[in-house]
């Protein structure tokens, strides 16, 4: 069990799969992975079946979760209950997040 990472090192392996979303850790009790949107993209996620956390590393956007709004930058923290629809969008910045699922993110 690996318990210390780093950022940079997530996000190259992400990159080197070409994938917007690497999952890092798996564990009964939650889940957590790096996800990343390039400026101007489309945030492809539908609702998951678990509660989720976002930690906003880097960039800037505007999240939806069910009729609310808000910007998001770096330093945010937001909360998705499980099963309600969310999406990033106008990603002005290349948009990088640390997400935990709990429990874990079910495949």
């Amino acid at each position: 069990m690996t318990h210390f990472f780093h950022i940079d090192d997530l996000n190259r392996r992400r990159a080197e799969k070409n994938k917007l979303y690497l999952e890092f850790l798996r564990v009964p009790a939650m889940s957590a992975g790096v996800y990343v949107l390039a400026k101007g993209s489309t945030d492809p996620q539908t609702p998951h079946r678990e509660d989720e956390m976002y930690y906003v590393v880097r960039g800037r956007a505007r999240m939806q979760i069910g009729s609310d709004h808000a910007e998001v930058r770096p330093g945010s923290v937001i909360f998705v209950e499980a099963e309600l629809e969310h999406r990033f969008y106008d990603v002005e910045e290349e948009l990088e997040v640390l997400v935990f699922f709990a429990p874990a993110e079910q495949e």
